[in-house]
């Protein structure tokens, strides 16, 4: 005859009743073990995005309606893809052809340089636009064109200091996390110029052109689990 002890089934049940939650756990807690270990993850999706470089442009504007060709240089610091700060530098020569006497003709050329400030719009797409601004201050000067032989001669004391706010709007593609290229369109607003012939009030103008950028425009870029498989 066989006999049940029900008690001690009772008890046994019990406690296999909690040990099957416990084995549950232990078994996947060893599978996400598993897993990770197939897996690089990168947690910083509350990062900010941080970018440097440096860059090169060239405009063709006017200077009291005459041709002036700029020439840029610019180094930068990227905030989050959605603001840019740091410094810039102008040059420009303008085709005045102011003639003097019979054996001499002045054209018109200058540098300035400042602050850089450039608020981006849709930084985390292909294309952005930014609304670059420069503040800053520089001397200008006539130059004699004989001919073409340009002689920038600081004897003739014909320089003046100039202040400059220069914003602007552009259009960023960018190429890769390494390169972007920028066209825009910038107005020049400059103090007044005490400057011998008195021709030139100013250099107040529009100047339109392109540039390009090279650093890198995404440090601590976000990203999220790879599969090693995949290096």
């Amino acid at each position: 005859m066989i006999v049940f002890n029900t008690t001690a089934l009772t008890r046994k049940m019990k406690q296999n009743k909690f040990l099957l939650p416990i084995l549950l756990l232990s078994f996947i807690s060893w599978a996400q073990t598993e897993e990770d270990d197939n897996y690089i993850e990168f947690n910083d999706r509350s990062n900010v995005v941080h970018g440097v470089y440096f860059g090169l442009g060239t405009y063709l504007g006017e200077i009291d309606g005459e041709s002036t060709y700029n020439g840029v240089f610019k180094v930068a610091y990227v905030a989050n893809r959605q603001f840019e700060v740091g410094f810039a530098a102008v040059g420009f020569y303008s085709q005045q052809d102011l003639r003097i006497d019979t054996f001499e003709t002045l054209d018109f050329a200058g540098g300035y340089a400042g602050l850089h400030v450039e608020p981006i719009l849709f930084g985390r797409s292909k294309v952005n636009l930014s609304f670059p601004i420069l503040v800053g201050a520089g001397a200008v000067v006539y130059v004699e064109d004989n001919n073409r032989d340009i002689d920038i001669d600081f004897d003739r004391n014909d320089w003046d200091e100039v202040f400059v706010v220069e914003p602007g709007i552009n259009v960023l593609y960018n190429i890769s996390r390494y390169v972007q290229l920028e066209i825009g369109a910038r107005y020049r607003f400059s103090s007044k110029i005490d400057l011998a012939p008195n021709r030139i009030k100013n250099i107040n103008g529009f100047s339109a052109g392109f540039g390009i950028k090279v650093g890198i425009f995404n440090m601590g870029r976000n990203r999220y689990k790879k599969h090693l498989r995949d290096e």
